[in-house]
């Protein structure tokens, strides 16, 4: 399958899925959180809409991508779901998962990894402020 001409909610949807398993992944490995319920709190904390735009405002302002990233950035982004609640930071974490789709789709899994690291940072830091 060709990244580039696949759909960019597709690569959104995927990569929102990976997302996901990553962060629970993450959450399980290195927290301390003992119930699910905790975990599920955690987790919505990283996948939140809300939370991706902020991250991606930071990693386009500090360049943290490459130019042919925020390409697929910009293609996940300016797509439209149909959908009537569709907000800013839904668009903006469109984007952000066709990023993680589109290297999901390559096997491109040590970039995902050093993206998710990015990711995890920003929160670290964002949560002590």
């Amino acid at each position: 399958m060709r990244p580039e001409l696949t759909n960019a909610l597709v690569l959104a949807y995927l990569g929102d899925a990976y997302l996901e398993l990553l962060v629970r992944d993450h959450l399980i490995r290195h927290t301390d959180i003992a119930k699910p319920n905790d975990y599920q709190k955690a987790a919505v904390l990283l996948v939140s809409a809300k939370g991706q735009m902020e991250f991606m405002k930071v990693a386009l302002k500090e360049s943290w991508f490459s130019k042919e990233e925020e390409d697929i950035y910009k293609r996940g982004r300016n797509t439209k779901s149909g959908t009537k609640n569709e907000t800013v930071a839904h668009s903006y974490s469109t984007g952000f998962e066709a990023i993680i789709g589109h290297y999901y789709l390559l096997e491109e899994m040590d970039r995902i990894d050093e993206i998710f690291q990015q990711y995890l940072a920003f929160f670290e830091k964002n949560k002590e402020q």
